[in-house]
């Protein structure tokens, strides 16, 4: 006996900017996140794209590209670092929506020294 049709889902691509951007965020070696597009720059004035803030998401159902725009600590190992972003938002991002990630791309934009150093 099939179930009955209740309706559907939708999981919009701002919401997976959202979460890609704070899973990258959360990265060891991660400091920031870098403004994809020259219209980016001014829309980092506004607060709601906080998190969406150098994430591109090309979104064909049931596939999933996400581009990631990063600054990294300067002093750790670059390819290491975007690894385990890659790793972690492919992860995180399937096991919550339930599509499939078919590539995370980390575009490294700059390099930071901490203010600790």
């Amino acid at each position: 006996m099939s179930e009955p049709y209740l309706g559907r889902i939708e999981v919009s691509p701002h919401a997976i900017e959202s979460m890609a951007g704070l899973v990258v965020l959360e990265s060891y070696g991660v400091v920031g996140m870098a403004p994809k597009d020259s219209r980016e720059h001014i829309a980092a004035l506004l607060p709601r794209a906080k998190y969406r803030r150098g994430v591109v998401v090309k979104f064909d159902v049931p596939q999933v590209v996400i581009d990631l725009y990063v600054i990294i600590e300067y002093g750790t190992r670059i390819s290491e670092v975007a690894q385990g972003i890659k790793n972690r938002v492919k992860y995180v991002i399937e096991r919550d929506t339930g599509l499939h990630v078919t590539q995370v791309n980390v575009h490294v934009q700059g390099l930071r020294v901490s203010k600790d150093s």
